[in-house]
């Protein structure tokens, strides 16, 4: 068998949980019915990845048809890696007639004048997502299949999500997303995280808005009990109000699951008692984070509570608002004395 089928192999069957692997087999369509009852009786990963071998030498299947196994497996568990958003901007007149054989055709073509070793697999999911596999060779290699990059794309949207790029790769892909949907620019949309669900749904709002509005009654879910009327009756309202400027801010509902927003610094150093920083030319740069397994929730359960101010300061609600978990903070005067600031776009 040749080699890098082999380690292909090998990296799908250690990547895939035994427990989803008979079900990612049955969708992937290349086994007999004998050969997947015989993949299911076997438990260990070393077993298992040798019958795999065995199958593809018996059944004739090439490194294309192993590729078409991880895009199954990636498409039903895509929150694995770090998920970077991007945006297509300006589009051209006959941007929103471009269907889905038009873009394939397209974006092949245009992608291999580019770079002269490339594999390129295409497959529209159920939710419209368009999911791109690219396997990357150069002058003098071919396209290594162990090291791919995935492109989720929805069609007549300006919306594209991307995992495993490299630098040296982004302004090819670039150009070839550009050409292949009638827009002009592609620019980052300073949206990233584990989780690919989540970054969608915040930046193509999928998620419960909640617009300003008054709650006809305190949501007794989250009011704690207190055994004094009076006393009641006094938190209910300021209870009410804090939950209220929390869901505005950040929404109702579940939201989109982020793992971490970062403000990077970029501004005059003010304290009047260090003369020596405050005369500085140059601006006081640093890198803020908050993290969290959820951090819309805990932010937005921060100010429902009364741990954090309402309403919400502006750069934490501009997160759902701007769809975006990367910002610039820069001084917005005109010198040294100006305190507005403003939060780049």
């Amino acid at each position: 068998m040749d080699e890098s089928k082999k380690r292909l192999v090998q990296r799908l069957i250690r990547r895939i949980p035994t427990k989803m692997l008979k079900t990612t087999l049955e969708k992937w369509g290349h086994l007999t019915g004998e050969q997947l009852r015989a993949m299911d009786s076997i438990q260990s990963k070393w077993a298992l990845t040798e019958s795999l071998l065995a199958i593809c030498e018996e059944n004739e299947l090439a490194v294309k048809h192993l590729t078409e196994l991880e895009m199954i497996y990636m498409i039903d568990n895509p929150d694995q890696g770090m998920w970077y958003a991007f945006q297509l901007t300006d589009p051209g007149d006959d941007a929103q007639s471009v269907d889905l054989m038009q873009f394939k055709e397209q974006f092949k073509s245009h992608l291999r004048e580019l770079v002269r070793q490339v594999s390129v697999k295409i497959k529209k999911h159920t939710d419209e997502a368009v999911w791109i596999r690219i396997a990357w060779g150069d002058t003098y290699s071919r396209p290594d299949h162990l090291k791919p990059t995935y492109v989720v794309h929805y069609l007549q949207t300006p919306y594209v999500f991307v995992t495993r790029l490299t630098s040296k790769q982004k302004p090819i892909l670039f150009q070839a997303m550009v050409l292949s949907t009638r827009y002009q620019y592609f620019k980052d949309a300073n949206l990233s995280g584990r989780n690919l669900t989540a970054i969608r749904d915040l930046l193509m709002r999928k998620y419960q808005q909640v617009f300003p509005t008054k709650y006809p009654s305190p949501l007794t879910e989250r009011k704690q009990t207190v055994t004094n009327p009076h006393v009641e009756r006094e938190q209910a309202k300021p209870a009410a109000n804090r939950l209220q400027m929390a869901c505005e801010a950040f929404g109702g509902g579940t939201l989109p699951q982020l793992q971490s927003a970062v403000y990077k610094l970029e501004t005059k150093f003010r304290d009047h008692t260090n003369t020596l920083m405050t005369e500085r030319e140059e601006p006081f740069r640093c890198v803020v984070k908050f993290s969290s397994t959820n951090l819309l929730e805990s932010l937005k359960n921060c100010a429902s509570s009364g741990i954090a101010s309402t309403p919400v300061t502006p750069l934490l609600s501009s997160i759902p608002l701007k769809g975006k978990n990367y910002f610039v903070i820069t001084d917005n005067g005109p010198g040294p004395s100006s305190q507005r600031r403003q939060t780049q776009n």
